[in-house]
């Protein structure tokens, strides 16, 4: 069975060293949504994260 991964949004941030946290509860409250949640660092700034929103 083939399982598409769709990104419904992206949007810059500053980093904040909690923000994990946030990432992480919305993955555990809307996984019955088939929504996740991905939180990555920025390449060229440190000071910034990449969230996404995906539809699964």
């Amino acid at each position: 069975m083939e399982s598409k991964i769709e990104v419904i949004s992206t949007v810059e941030v500053t980093y904040q060293t909690d923000l994990y946290k946030v990432v992480d509860a919305l993955n555990r409250t809307l996984k019955d949504k088939n929504l996740m949640f991905g939180l990555a660092l920025d390449k060229e700034d440190a000071e910034k994260a990449i969230f996404t929103i995906y539809k699964t």
